[in-house]
């Protein structure tokens, strides 16, 4: 298998992106240059890698970037000699989508088609176009069963459409161009460094200040869920071992309902920081209207994973969800920074429009 040498990371800058980027750096045994392309959108946060700038000088490079500019990304390719992709950059956000879809078929479609054109006009050296994507373009589960990789695509919201589209599309840059590809469909990550307006980062900061935990319809609603470190170990493990043009499932083995996470994060942070007054942070808990086209439950089978590469999760729930609420106490310039307004005033002074 051909070495890689110069591995561009789009969305590098974001929750997974950057854990992925100081996972490879500090607990792999890679030698070769990380190049990160973020536009630095709301979820992309330059802090996320400050370590990493200062450690890995001369093997870590960023470039503020859309991949929806095609002649950015080519100039970036030729400059960096790039003979690997592991693309992350993408509008995630159920909600978002529903409110301006548009975003999403551009970035998640028009962007992976721009990466898939440059990556096969440098064929003769390119090693590897690796995808993650999601179980969301499984659709939705009754109560049993899982997502194997062989499950009809069935996407619910412009989200999930947008991802099954550019699945499709690197599929079928492989099939036709013969272009070395693999793709990774993971359920719900949670760790440090995640933007708090994803269900536990909001829930466990609106539990730390005491206010209200919204939680939408009955709170029923099933997620497998997925330490962030588990999930770029196992990136890694299929970019490294993987059969090119093969699709893995990534999954955590542990579902729940999102009514019993919102009730731990209540327990955590009680235990942490004490009760409110003499009341637990159970009484926060407030149901809201459900948003549309809400999928009932995801599940998946990861065997093909395990079977292939020996992969499996390491962190526990209880465990990792303790370490993820502990981050984010610890973190509070962090938390600051990026849920004040001035956020992208600030990235606009440091790195230009």
């Amino acid at each position: 298998m051909k070495i890689i040498s110069n591995l561009m990371v789009t969305g590098g800058s974001g929750f997974i992106g950057s854990n992925f980027i100081r996972y490879v750096f500090d607990k792999t045994n890679y030698e070769g240059r990380i190049i990160n392309i973020d536009k630095l959108t709301y979820a992309g946060n330059p802090d996320n890698l400050r370590a990493i700038e200062e450690n890995y000088c001369n093997r870590y490079c960023f470039e503020r970037a859309d991949i929806c500019d095609f002649d950015a990304l080519e100039d970036i390719f030729s400059r960096h000699d790039i003979d690997a992709v592991c693309h992350f950059a993408a509008e995630s956000h159920v909600d978002r989508s529903i409110k301006r879809p548009g975003e999403f078929i551009f970035t998640n479609i028009v962007g992976t088609y721009n990466l898939l054109e440059i990556a096969r006009a440098r064929m003769d050296r390119f090693v590897l176009f690796h995808h993650i994507s999601t179980d969301e373009v499984y659709g939705s589960l009754g109560k049993r069963g899982v997502f194997r990789e062989t499950t009809r695509y069935k996407p619910s919201s412009p989200y999930s459409a947008s991802k099954a589209s550019s699945d499709h599309l690197v599929s079928a840059y492989h099939k036709t161009f013969g272009l070395p590809v693999t793709i990774s469909n993971c359920s719900n990550n949670y760790g440090p460094f995640q933007f708090p307006e994803k269900l536990i980062p909001l829930m466990a900061l609106n539990a730390i200040d005491g206010k209200p935990l919204p939680v939408y319809g009955d709170g029923k609603n099933v997620r497998d869920w997925l330490y962030v470190e588990d999930h770029c170990d196992a990136i890694w493990q299929i970019m490294n071992g993987g059969k090119r043009g093969d699709t893995y499932n990534i999954g955590g083995n542990m579902e729940m309902e999102n009514i019993v996470i919102v009730e731990m994060i209540c327990d955590i942070v009680d235990e942490l920081c004490g009760l409110l007054g003499d009341r637990s942070r159970r009484n926060l808990i407030t149901f809201v209207k459900d948003r549309p086209g809400h999928d009932r439950r995801y599940a998946i089978d990861f065997s093909k994973l395990t079977g292939h590469l020996g992969w499996h999760p390491r962190e526990s729930f209880q465990s990792g969800l303790k370490k993820t609420i502990r981050w984010y106490m610890d973190n509070a310039a962090w938390v600051g920074r990026v849920r004040s307004g001035d956020y992208q005033s600030w990235v606009k002074e440091q790195y230009g429009e």
